[in-house]
């Protein structure tokens, strides 16, 4: 954990991972603030604020005395942000580059599937 973005940021976006590949599932408990300090030996105010940033993003949700727990739809929430993110990042520049090149849908697909074809 150590690649120049805050570690809140870190905190919360290992939690989003573990919500999108499962580990995590919807209605399960989240790790508390003092396991994650503990675990990554960082501040468990820092901690606490990468559990409040899902919190706001309507990832967590408390459970007054017992802890944090995922929220039903976070996942499908998580999936839709990131491939957004994704097309944002990806798409978007490869759609423009192709346009540039003269390449149509049709050219794209070929290559995405000759590059499928060889993986």
């Amino acid at each position: 954990m150590d690649d120049g973005r805050p570690l809140f940021v870190q905190i919360a976006e290992q939690i989003e991972d573990a919500i999108i590949d499962g580990s995590l599932p919807e209605e399960s408990r989240a790790p508390s603030t003092n396991e994650l300090a503990a675990f990554h030996r960082i501040n468990p105010a820092t901690a606490a604020n990468g559990i409040n940033k899902l919190v706001a993003d309507g990832l967590l949700y408390k459970k007054r005395g017992v802890g944090m727990f995922v929220a039903t739809g976070a996942r499908d929430t998580l999936l839709g942000r990131r491939r957004n993110a994704f097309a944002e990042k990806y798409i978007a520049p490869l759609l423009a580059e192709a346009r540039r090149l003269g390449m149509d849908a049709e050219d794209l697909k070929k290559l995405i599937d000759s590059w499928e074809d060889d993986a």
